[in-house]
């Protein structure tokens, strides 16, 4: 399920001026003394984490990365993994498409489909 689009609105207005926003989805970082909930938006020029707080809604920048980190390998287990800069987190497998398609965009380009409709 995408992400509702007021909180997409919300997550720009947290992103540097002109970042395009690819990608977003939820995440939940496990650790042995907490789990927390994050958004990861993957931009134009960027990854960012951003936390979250009651519900769904951003609250503030947790960390940035530059847009060559790599999301994947994804590491299917009962709730797929992710791990980045060393912090492990749980997506949703129907969220597993969209960090492979990240990744591709990023390292492989030439793996993505070509868009059917480029002048909309």
């Amino acid at each position: 399920m995408p992400v509702p689009a007021a909180i997409r609105e919300r997550c720009r207005a947290m992103l540097g001026p002109g970042e395009d926003i690819r990608y977003v989805f939820p995440a939940l970082a496990l650790s042995p003394q907490t789990t927390a909930a994050f958004l990861i938006v993957v931009t134009d020029r960027s990854v960012t984490l951003l936390s979250v707080a009651a519900g769904e809604a951003p609250s503030g920048v947790w960390a940035t990365y530059p847009r060559r980190t790599r999301l994947g390998p994804i590491e299917f287990r009962a709730v797929p993994r992710i791990e980045i800069d060393g912090m492990t987190f749980e997506v949703e497998v129907e969220y597993a498409a969209v960090v492979a398609a990240a990744d591709a965009e990023a390292f492989s380009p030439g793996d993505l489909p070509r868009d059917p409709l480029p002048d909309l």
